[in-house]
């Protein structure tokens, strides 16, 4: 498989952004048992303190998808929550609208199928990936490791110790009724019920409670989604894991090993 560090102009934003891509050999290895044509891709998005080089990183991602054909896009959202800031910076609408057209340019061969096009993320990006997912309909498969699924913006008014002025430039007066526009139980009366939801969260994990509750509202509310605990704290060694149920939830088309011979 082949890495790709890239840098591009953001229109949208105003200056250079960089993005990773992991792009697969499948098709090198065995041409009949995988396309290289109308390749499915996984925007897959980081949480609070890190970045576009998150997952490389932290995890063994190039191990879990040898014989895979998947193009990985791992973008940078900083620290704005995948959202349209209240300061002004439009982070949802460059990672919906621009980078996939950008990421297209670069790879011709990347699909434009929605059922082939899949989200996910952990903590601030499992937020971002059922935000994304939810607002534009252009996902088939969503998912969330240690989600930020669930906040009440009254109680994170109540518990920002000190950081207001960094909430507010991101979703705007928390004491006002327009903030709630950004909690994802919001979202799902604009969503067309068409993508396949996935969630994960340890039990040991600070979100977990909030994971919960995220969950049974969303059910409430008819969203398919396919929840998952286990043992696990909010750590990189489970996300680790999720990651590679990720994949295997994930319609993906692998290589056989017999044929690696």
């Amino acid at each position: 498989m082949a890495f790709f560090q890239i840098e591009y102009q953001s229109k949208i934003l105003g200056y250079e952004r960089q993005v990773n891509v992991i792009y697969p050999d499948a098709f090198e290895i065995d041409p009949e048992a995988v396309a290289d044509k109308d390749i499915p891709v996984l925007y897959l998005l980081h949480g609070m303190g890190g970045n576009h080089n998150s997952w490389q990183k932290r995890t063994a991602i190039e191990r879990l998808l040898r014989h895979t054909n998947l193009i990985v896009i791992m973008p940078s959202t900083d620290l704005a929550w995948y959202t349209n800031t209240a300061y002004g910076l439009r982070y949802f609408d460059a990672i919906a609208q621009e980078l996939p057209e950008v990421m297209r340019r670069f790879f011709p061969n990347m699909t434009d199928k929605r059922e082939k096009t899949y989200i996910a993320g952990l903590s601030m990006g499992g937020y971002g990936a059922y935000k994304l997912a939810l607002l534009t309909n252009q996902f088939g498969y969503a998912g969330s490791f240690s989600g930020a699924l669930s906040f009440d913006m009254d109680n994170l008014s109540d518990n920002i110790d000190g950081n207001l002025n960094y909430w507010q430039g991101v979703f705007g007066d928390l004491s006002k009724e327009e903030a709630n526009r950004h909690l994802l139980t919001e979202m799902v009366a604009k969503h067309d019920m068409k993508t396949q939801f996935y969630a994960w969260c340890g039990r040991q994990d600070y979100l977990y409670q909030a994971n919960e509750q995220a969950v049974a509202d969303f059910k409430s509310l008819g969203l398919n989604i396919d929840y998952h605990t286990a043992p696990g704290k909010h750590e990189w060694y489970y996300w680790e894991k999720q990651l590679e149920a990720f994949f295997e939830w994930l319609p993906l088309d692998y290589v056989k090993e017999e044929r690696l011979s």
